[in-house]
């Protein structure tokens, strides 16, 4: 384990987190057809869907600098805890996508 710093695992928790955070808003919430208003109403959720985008794309930006600043240009052996983390992370932010946007929602049929 000395050659993968534990501060690494960060940005597989903030991936996590963003996940959570695109799929909590539904895509009515979004268009604003949603029976009730909620807290802040198609602003919040809109808002709430926007961090949780900027989430998902810093832990996949991070995941590259780790790859990259980490383990390929100092030329670290071995160098498969970055791609490692960032499969991982890659893996996660599109898992989301997929899921956020590859279905309906359509609960009655």
């Amino acid at each position: 384990m000395s050659d993968f710093h534990q501060a690494y695992h960060v940005c597989g928790i903030i991936g996590t987190i963003s996940v959570f955070m695109i799929n909590a808003v539904s895509n009515g919430q979004i268009r604003g057809e949603s029976y009730t208003n909620g807290c802040l109403g198609q602003r919040g959720a809109r808002i709430w869907l926007f961090i949780g985008f900027l989430l998902g794309f810093a832990s996949l930006i991070t995941a590259c600098w780790i790859l990259f600043g980490g383990y390929i240009i100092p030329r670290k052996n071995p160098q498969w805890p970055g791609v490692g983390v960032f499969l991982q992370n890659a893996f996660i932010f599109f898992s989301g996508l997929v899921f956020k946007f590859g279905r309906t929602e359509n609960l009655w049929g």
